[in-house]
């Protein structure tokens, strides 16, 4: 059986996705799983997967503003 393990950056990047998910679903009154279906469903999970690292040296309440700007523009939530 083959052990294959993550490198350093990646362990990075998964830990702030980890991050923001919980941060956004604080923001939105939302539980953890309810927000990462929302963010994986409108596009914001990718978002942050490729803009890690300029977002994650970002304040997390702009980071979480974006996300929602992301997502709404895919079609999520409308006021």
């Amino acid at each position: 059986m083959e052990t294959r393990t993550l490198d350093k950056e990646t362990i990075n990047k998964i830990g702030f996705v980890t991050f923001i998910i919980e941060e956004f679903a604080s923001a939105y009154k939302m539980n953890r799983r309810d927000s990462y279906r929302y963010l994986k469903k409108y596009g914001g999970i990718d978002y942050v997967f490729n803009n890690w690292r300029a977002l994650h040296i970002d304040n997390p309440f702009w980071v979480v503003r974006e996300m929602f700007d992301v997502c709404h523009n895919n079609g999520g939530y409308k006021k």
